[in-house]
């Protein structure tokens, strides 16, 4: 009787273990598809927005929390090229991944990988020079979250180096994949960013108008941590035998996919999508000529200048409403409030039904100083938004004052 049951006890096991091993497998393999989709759509979108507008000479749709400083810098195209070589280096690395390439290809895959080394490490010198010397959006723990990231980045290149020197390319590859999550930080804090603005309509847990509070220190460390925690708990379990861990990563490893796939959603409609549609606009940009009319001429000779062309059809120069809150923004950040004032007065005037020009010039007269006018403003927005949270905030600010 004994001897009856024992095989079949262990044919179940065996198919237990064999769905356990599939199951991790598919899986893995959404979690890559996914993934590369995702960093092939980021890096296409920033390709083309900093790529096509550097081309023009229009930085003005840059803003400061893509690292550009107020004002046209020597330094500027520098930046352009740091963001571009970004976006390039998260593709090299989505390539270094494809089985079939390192397969089918070793040679390419070889010389791939060096360059994509060679340049997320110079990228990352790059990025700490320009977190702590150049300035930039945040504050001092978000600064420690990005030098940590670079830090792993450098040392996790090394790594997967030394081990692809020594032709031990089981652990070079576990290295590379470290090297390759860490790398994709950028990339993860907008999925979880833009995931949260979605879900709860709004910013939560930080100050939209500084960049600061607990939720992006949060992220700053995040980003990257907790993808390799995922990881690292993946290859533990692709190591070790057991069927029970390995469905329950599997689950844990899908879920999260579709999670990752919702934020994706949510950062390539509210961001890639409009920067791709930027890229590719071939109309002259209404803010790079109020600009140079402003630093000329002044802002009553640009105001002026904006109504003539307006008039003057057919035009070929680009009105949209983000132009004017671009521009006016700029000019906030350089500590010119009459003329930012004055050019998000313009946008009310072009996009009286928007909620977001009114918060703008809200934010406008708060930073001029005058309290009376902005909150005015934000509740006018408040009125057309009733979900602008960040209005709300801003008018309770001001009222305790």
């Amino acid at each position: 009787m004994s001897t009856a049951v024992l095989p079949k006890t262990s044919a179940v096991r065996w198919e237990i273990s064999a769905v356990a091993d599939k199951s991790l497998k598919a899986a893995a393999r959404f979690w890559f598809a996914v993934t590369v989709l995702g960093q092939l759509a980021f890096g296409f979108a920033v390709a083309s927005f900093y790529g096509l507008t550097a081309l023009r000479g229009d930085y003005h749709g840059w803003t400061i929390t893509n690292g550009h400083m107020p004002g046209i810098t020597p330094r500027t195209p520098a930046v352009a090229m740091h963001l571009i070589g970004a976006a390039l280096v998260m593709l090299a690395g989505a390539v270094q991944l494809v089985p079939g390439v390192r397969n089918r290809f070793p040679a390419f895959h070889r010389w791939n990988g060096r360059i994509y080394m060679l340049t997320a490490v110079m990228l990352s010198g790059a990025g700490i020079y320009m977190t702590w010397s150049r300035g930039s959006v945040g504050d001092i723990p978000q600064h420690l979250g990005s030098t940590l990231n670079l830090i792993l980045i450098w040392v996790f290149a090394a790594l997967a180096l030394r081990y692809a020197l020594a032709r031990d390319f089981a652990t070079h590859r576990r290295w590379a994949l470290r090297m390759f999550i860490v790398l994709s930080g950028s990339w993860f804090i907008r999925i979880m960013l833009f995931l949260t603005l979605f879900i709860f309509k709004g910013p939560i847990g930080f100050d939209p108008t500084t960049f600061t509070g607990p939720y992006l220190t949060f992220l700053s460390f995040a980003d990257y941590l907790l993808p390799l925690l995922i990881l690292e708990l993946y290859l533990r379990t692709q190591a070790r035998p057991g069927a029970l861990r390995r469905m329950a990563i599997a689950g844990t490893l899908f879920v999260l996919t579709l999670v990752m796939a919702a934020g994706l959603f949510a950062v390539t409609m509210a961001i890639w999508v409009p920067q791709v549609k930027a890229g590719f606009d071939p109309r002259t940009s209404i803010s790079e000529t109020l600009s140079k009319t402003i630093d000329s001429s002044g802002i009553d000779a640009a105001v002026k200048q904006y109504y003539q062309l307006k008039a003057a059809p057919p035009s070929n120069y680009n009105f949209d409403e983000t132009e004017l809150n671009n521009l006016g923004y700029q000019l906030l950040n350089r500590k010119k409030f009459k003329e930012a004032i004055r050019v998000f007065q313009l946008n009310v005037e072009s996009y009286p039904k928007s909620a977001n020009v009114y918060d703008s010039l809200g934010e406008g007269y708060m930073d001029e100083g005058d309290k009376p006018l902005a909150i005015a403003n934000y509740e006018k927005s408040l009125e057309l938004n009733p979900k602008n949270y960040g209005a709300v905030k801003m008018i309770q600010k001001m009222k305790a004052q």
